[in-house]
């Protein structure tokens, strides 16, 4: 006998979690949200683009993002070595609305806050709840085992289960269907300082790349409290050269960008220094019958342009659509969908072309504007997450400049029967970067 009975069930209460959960119980659907730690907790991923605005206003949540102190972004700037050739893309020049300013969050306090929103909105939140296993009936999902802090066993019922689990996502680890893009397979470390140095005016809240020589770049992000989050990515064997002592790496890297170096050198580090893989991923389906994934348990993007918090809102939303379609159909079968995976994949497609494009060191985004000002406005769409449009102009152009990949064809649900096994082009791509030739 299940402990409970919901008409959709989502694992996970990240910003994918959180939406879908909020979208769901704004369209009246009992929903239950299984989230496994207690909140607030620590996370990375603090930059939101501008297109984040219209998910956040969706969900309800825009005017307590203007009651926070978060720190008001207005542009995205790219800094060479020699920290003279800063290029801001101002979002306010090609976006006029309100979303032209976004924000730099702690994310301890803005999950927490879009997870308090899913409970205002209507969803149970069952925290903390460890999703265990997912329970099948006739090979379909129609439940999840999970257990609570004291380890109590716990059964949730549901005709459509949302795994928004993040990066340890319940169904793509248990299937092994994630996928990396073996040219962006990176790592990444981070720490913060408190009174480094800040541009002024509107370029006071810019998220700045920050190239270092042919290896790699770094972020550099003002948050509230006069902290400032800075982090390198970058290859494994090009970090980890001489030594795995993160501090000094850390410094070793700053030392070959003048701009870090004028910008850090007023501020104290503190707090440890961080690691992770930031690989890039797929899952090889989106959905099976009676389950739909979406956020990082999806899908992982390199995150030179902030597009993870936006595509994990987004794709909670649209996945929260879809499943809401799919119980008035009575139909939550993987076939219900095939739309919201040919979206989200054409949605990341179109930033991930942009990230292949940052990282050919031949590319540089004033020789491309300078050479196409007519493409200038595209190009900053893309930037600020304007993902689900048509770029085809864009790229077309850039591949006389950088190498542009080619999309990946996997990703949309699973229509029966098992896993067949890696497409033969998954297979060629991790052989080699899979980009195409400039022209």
């Amino acid at each position: 006998m299940p402990d409970h009975s919901y008409d959709a069930i989502v694992i996970g209460g990240g910003p994918a979690g959180s939406s879908a959960a909020a979208t769901l119980a704004m369209k009246g659907r009992r929903v239950v949200l299984l989230e496994k730690e207690e909140f607030p907790r620590y996370h990375i991923g603090e930059s939101l683009i501008p297109h984040t605005y219209f998910p956040l206003e969706r969900i309800g949540v825009i005017e307590k993002m203007r009651q926070r102190s978060f720190v008001k972004k207005y542009s995205v700037q790219f800094v060479g070595v020699s920290g003279e050739d800063a290029h801001p893309f101002y979002f306010f020049n090609r976006l006029k609305h309100p979303a032209a300013q976004t924000w730099q969050v702690l994310r301890s306090e803005f999950d927490q806050m879009l997870l308090e929103n899913a409970r205002e909105k209507g969803a149970v939140i069952s925290q903390p709840t460890a999703a265990r296993e997912l329970i099948y009936e006739n090979g379909t999902v129609v439940g999840v085992r999970a257990a609570n802090r004291d380890g109590d066993a716990l059964e949730f019922r549901a005709p459509v289960t949302i795994d928004a689990s993040g990066r340890d996502g319940v169904t793509i680890s248990r299937s092994h269907w994630r996928i990396r893009d073996p040219y962006l397979d990176k790592i990444a470390i981070w720490t913060y300082f408190r009174g480094a140095k800040r541009d002024p005016g509107h370029d006071g809240g810019a998220t700045t790349i920050a190239y270092v020589p042919e290896k790699g770049w770094f972020w550099y992000i003002p948050l509230d409290g006069d902290i400032v989050s800075v982090g390198i990515v970058a290859e494994k064997d090009y970090l980890y050269r001489g030594s795995r002592d993160l501090a000094a790496i850390f410094r070793r890297e700053v030392a070959m960008n003048a701009w870090l170096v004028d910008h850090l050198r007023p501020g104290k580090q503190f707090g440890p220094y961080r690691v992770t893989a930031e690989y890039s991923y797929r899952a090889q389906h989106c959905a099976i019958d009676g389950l739909v994934m979406a956020g990082d348990a999806y899908a992982f993007l390199d995150p030179v342009f902030s597009s993870g918090v936006f595509l994990a809102l987004r794709g909670g939303e649209m996945a929260a659509e879809a499943a809401h379609a799919a119980l008035a159909a009575g139909d939550a079968s993987a076939a219900r969908f095939t739309e919201y995976g040919r979206q989200m994949c054409h949605g990341i497609e179109s930033m991930r072309k942009l990230v292949y494009t940052f990282y050919d060191h031949k590319f540089s985004f004033r020789v491309f504007v300078d050479n196409h000002p007519e493409l200038h406005g595209d190009l900053t769409d893309c930037l600020m997450g304007d993902l689900f449009r048509d770029f085809d102009p864009l790229f077309h152009a850039v591949a006389n400049f950088a190498g542009v990949p080619p999309a990946l064809d996997f990703g949309g649900p699973l229509n029966g029967g098992p896993v067949s096994g890696i497409p033969a082009a998954i297979a060629e791509s991790r052989a080699s970067a899979g980009v195409l030739p400039r022209r």
